[in-house]
């Protein structure tokens, strides 16, 4: 997959439950130039080339507002975009090497995991302004949020870990043991399950949201890396670092009913921290 280290995160604003974009457009970081590149999602042009801070590394949108943030590993900030005007209207200062970002569109909170600091930094939407910041376990490298139970599920990669995170108290309510090394969690609404891709072990663990426990371990490819979930047909893509493989797992069944090829250049690919 080439130099994995320099990965292209992809977001897209404006979500609707299909999955797609209302102005389709996409956003991605470009590391090595401190910028997000913004395309077109119908014709693939490139609309725009923003300067965000240094070493960005992930991207993510609340559709609910029209704002993108931008981790910047570099510098310790998260950029702010205007998605109507595709500029910074905020750079707000974090913990050391941050890095996923997680947003409940809901309650306008946005979730930050910093890698270096070992904490998860929340701000709030309407302000930009970091209101909580909260100890987790070691190097927490990606994060997702399941927003109708308003919880916070964080990958600890160097712990082996999950952190919970209660969005109403902004503590830890559980921390559920995984596999080794975990990179994403991602979270699946059509059936409460939570999925977390476990890069050592070559595993991908699925967590109960309503009770915290692992219910499932799925063996998948070699380092799976990245979670995506389809809730439409209830499947889960997992990123196969090591072999250039997508493993698409039933969750009905937790089984792997497909393993797709994908290119160098594909966007199933996520940094390395």
């Amino acid at each position: 997959m080439g130099k994995k280290a320099k990965a292209v995160h992809v977001a897209v604003d404006f979500l609707s439950s299909q999955g797609k974009s209302s102005n389709n457009q996409i956003y991605m970081t470009n590391e090595d130039n401190n910028t997000v590149s913004v395309v077109d999602g119908v014709t693939d042009e490139l609309i725009t080339t923003i300067n965000v801070g240094r070493q960005p590394v992930n991207v993510n949108g609340n559709s609910s507002t029209n704002r993108i943030y931008v981790t910047n590993k570099g510098d310790d900030t998260v950029s702010v975009i205007d998605a109507v005007t595709n500029t910074v209207i905020g750079i707000i200062p974090v913990g050391g090497q941050p890095s996923g970002v997680g947003i409940n569109p809901y309650m306008d909170r946005v979730y930050i995991t910093n890698a270096g600091s070992d904490t998860v930094s929340v701000i709030d939407g309407s302000t930009n302004i970091v209101v909580a910041t909260i100890p987790v376990e070691t190097h927490p490298i990606n994060l997702d949020v399941h927003p109708y139970i308003n919880r916070i599920y964080v990958a600890n990669k160097f712990k082996n870990t999950v952190s919970v995170i209660d969005g109403l108290t902004n503590t830890i309510m559980a921390t559920i043991p995984v596999g080794d090394q975990p990179t994403d969690v991602g979270t699946n609404l059509s059936n409460n399950r939570i999925y977390v891709a476990n890069k050592n072990s070559h595993t991908v663990s699925v967590i109960d949201a309503g009770t915290n426990a692992v219910i499932g371990i799925v063996p998948v490819m070699e380092q799976p890396s990245m979670i995506d979930i389809n809730g439409s047909n209830n499947q889960i893509h997992v990123t196969n670092e090591e072999n250039s493989i997508v493993s698409v797992i039933d969750g009905a069944t937790n089984i792997v009913i497909a393993t797709l090829p994908v290119g160098d250049q594909s966007t199933y690919t996520i940094t390395d921290t």
